[in-house]
């Protein structure tokens, strides 16, 4: 072994060789930073002079862009950002309007250099309490830079240029913080097609920025947050949420008295049919389906690029169906009064949106009722059950008792019964989508698992949030026309669901877009995705095309060609639907009243409105015309193969199908396609009985419910919390499952605090 005064030397070299190398990096480094920051601070200064960030320079660039029909050469639309958006002066937009988008967006706006770092701490804050992302550190200036750049330019770095532009913005003489605050308010999006606070006044009230009222500033200034959440034609109820809040934020920097803020927040909203775009946009009668391809490409591209950069859009609509759609709706509702209509026509070959009827009149409303209106399916939901079930192996010989029912949700009991209170007895799967049997569909969605149902459900196409409860099943949750007709594209196409290659999981609506000089930019080409099997959906395509050869579609059947489908009718009468297809044409009908849920008890020549009345017609008139329109030939549906069944008794238990070992109380006997079926057996004890949840009972309450399953209740006490009275059960173990009858249930109950003493 060396002596350790020999190795001082070597290692005091290599140490001081480190040093010098951190050193070295250290000054590269801060070289780097520094000259990274020089040249971002070059660049912006630059980017700025040369009026980047001028709206009217903007506006005198502009190119116009175009949709177009399917054709390619019918005009539906000019993208021209002038056409949407007037500049005006700080001067010419009222007080009121100023101080309500100071105070909700950026309170610290008049003090801070464009980036806030106060503002970025506090939402960090906030975000971290809440556990998600509840409020935005970016400052006005900030937004105005981010709204001015293309949205594509997905870097990196596009923070950190945001917050450089702004920095430097504010240090310009030529952007002085009244001119941003002016400009930005000339540029952000009010929603209802309005850009900039000039066009929204007119559009939501009908007269200009300077007369503005601190109601209506308090509205405008609360809707660029979500522009389509605060909406208040489409929802009103958020739209006061937030202008109070906006009113309340303007009462704390006391811009307003509590008076005002009283009267201000007692204001109605405008008029859902007062609200929209004036002037005319063609008379193609194709104005929400541009307005949704619109929201498409702005979601996609951005404003910028989509109003005046010259796009040239090729859409999916073809404008005599659309036509058609118009006539067939026109021929059934007549009364100017009654009820209306939507109607998405979708070709499952290549998923394009063919038709869109989102309304009776669009200068009346920009509410698109096949996107936006969103109600209870009703029994049109009932295939998404079925394809679940398929998709299981559960065969359609299995056969269901069509009487009333009682599904055990946990802590209550959910009666079932069909409609007029009619029952088959002992009926197949076949017979019970014929006619609709609610009882056995409810059975069906317990046996498959309501959270399966969702997940098949959103696979097929449906885009809307869903929740896995029982009564999913009877479609109690509420979808869109458009979610429904994609939905049935996907049985219509064999079992694959078809979204486009430029926006993904989103209803295929464009075919093109070629730039200002007419070089294509991106072809949305169809993507296909196997959903069902090609021999599950065509077992599933005949029996929906025996709803309308002899169930409760027979008024959609079209003589010499195949027709698949459902009706579907809410409990109160409210809304009813007609989802089918004919070999290559799928259509999604939906009949009510737009301005909210009315019983439709007479409106069908004195009889209630249902499925099987007017959607039904309605979607025949317009199949009809549509096939012939195309040259759609009249093909058959594809054969669907025979496949043994095998019976098994099955139990839902902890969340999933099992074999029942002997002992299960609740069972099914379902018939599944032999070799499927589920491998686990359930390991029930004798007796079972379902453990309802007592938790928040009184006492004397729980061992009343305990005693009627039959179970017996284990008592512990526990010192009673702030809020809850004593003899409360605070606790039970098991809280959910099943036991065996007269089995335990552990109850933590509430007692009395003891004093201290």
């Amino acid at each position: 072994m060396r002596p350790f005064s020999k190795n001082r030397p070597a290692r005091k070299r290599r140490r001081i060789r480190r040093l010098r190398l951190l050193a070295l990096l250290t000054v590269l480094g801060i070289a780097g930073t520094v000259s990274f920051t020089f040249g971002l601070i070059t660049a912006t200064a630059a980017e700025i002079q040369s009026g980047r960030f001028d709206p009217q320079k903007q506006l005198d660039k502009q190119v116009n862009g175009y949709i177009y029909d399917s054709s390619g050469e019918k005009i539906l639309a000019v993208l021209r950002g002038s056409e949407a958006r007037t500049l005006v002066r700080y001067d010419q937009i009222a007080d009121p309007m100023r101080h309500a988008i100071v105070a909700i967006e950026d309170r610290r706006f008049w003090e801070h250099d464009g980036v806030d770092l106060r503002g970025i701490g506090r939402a960090l804050i906030a975000d971290i309490r809440h556990q998600k992302v509840v409020e935005g550190g970016s400052t006005i200036t900030q937004q105005f830079v981010k709204n001015a750049l293309d949205r594509d330019q997905k870097t990196i770095g596009r923070k950190v240029r945001e917050a450089a532009f702004a920095w430097q913005l504010e240090r310009s003489a030529a952007w002085p913080k009244k001119r941003i605050l002016q400009e930005y308010l000339n540029t952000i999006y009010f929603g209802n097609g309005a850009y900039g606070v000039q066009q929204a006044s007119l559009v939501y009230f009908d007269h200009g920025a300077k007369d503005l009222t601190i109601a209506e500033a308090a509205l405008l200034a609360g809707i660029p947050a979500d522009p389509s959440r605060y909406d208040p034609v489409t929802n009103p109820a958020a739209a006061k949420a937030r202008r109070r809040a906006v009113l309340r934020a303007m009462l704390e920097e006391s811009k307003i008295t509590t008076a005002q803020y009283d009267e201000a927040n007692a204001t109605e909203l405008p008029d859902p049919d007062e609200v929209g775009l004036g002037g005319t946009e063609g008379q193609h009668g194709a104005l929400h389906f541009v307005n949704y391809v619109k929201q498409q490409l702005i979601d996609e591209y951005g404003e910028t690029k989509v109003f005046g950069g010259g796009l040239k859009v090729v859409s999916t609509i073809d404008l005599e169906l659309q036509q058609a759609a118009r006539e067939a709706i026109s021929k059934w509702l007549t009364e100017p009064d009654g009820p209306s209509a939507a109607l998405v026509a979708i070709d499952p070959r290549d998923g394009a949106v063919r038709a869109m009827i989102g309304g009776n009149n669009y200068r009346k409303s920009q509410f698109n009722l096949a996107v936006q209106g969103v109600r209870q399916p009703g029994s049109s939901f009932k295939p998404f059950v079925l394809a679940t079930a398929l998709e299981q192996g559960i065969s359609p010989q299995s056969v269901f008792r069509s009487g009333p029912v009682s599904i055990f949700l946990g802590n209550k009991y959910w009666p079932v019964h069909n409609y007029e209170g009619e029952y088959l007895g002992n009926i197949d799967l076949t017979k019970a989508i014929a006619v609709s049997d609610n009882s056995v569909f409810a059975q069906l969605t317990k046996d498959v698992g309501p959270q399966n149902v969702v997940r098949v459900a959103h696979a097929l196409g449906v885009m809307r949030p869903l929740h896995g409860v029982f009564s999913i099943g009877l479609g109690t949750q509420a979808v869109s026309p458009l979610d429904m007709a994609r939905a049935y594209a996907s049985f219509a196409d064999g079992g694959e669901r078809v979204d486009g290659s430029l926006l993904g999981d989103q209803p295929r609506t464009i075919t093109r877009i070629a730039d200002a000089e007419g070089r294509t930019v991106t072809v949305n080409r169809p993507l296909r995705r196997r959903v069902l099997s090609a021999s599950e959906d065509a077992l599933l395509t005949q029996l929906l095309a025996g709803v309308v050869s002899h169930g409760t579609g027979t008024a959609a059947a079209i003589p010499g060609r195949a027709v698949a489908g459902k009706t579907g009718t809410t409990e109160n009468y409210g809304d009813a639907w007609f989802v089918g297809w004919t070999p290559g044409l799928v259509t999604a009908v939906w009949v009510g009243y737009p301005d909210g849920l009315r019983p439709m008890l007479h409106e069908f020549h004195g009889g209630p409105v249902v499925g099987g009345s007017f959607p039904a017609e309605i979607w025949k008139t317009f199949t009809q015309s549509a096939v012939d329109a195309l040259g759609l030939p009249a093909e058959s549906f594809p054969p669907a193969p025979y496949v043994p069944g095998v019976a098994k008794r099955v139990t839902y238990r902890d969340g999933r199908i099992e074999l029942d070992n002997g002992s299960c109380q609740d069972t099914s006997l379902l018939v599944y396609f032999q070799g499927r079926g589920p491998a686990k057996t359930a390991n029930c004890g004798l007796h079972e009985v379902d453990v309802p949840n007592v938790v928040g009972l009184s006492l004397a309450a729980a061992r009343s419910r305990l005693a009627a399953q039959p179970l017996t209740p284990q008592l512990i006490y526990a010192p009673a919390p702030a809020g809850r009275t004593p003899g409360t059960v605070l606790r039970q173990f098991p809280a959910s499952g099943t036991l065996s009858t007269f089995g335990t249930v552990r109850l933590v109950v509430a007692s009395a605090r003891r004093s201290g003493g």
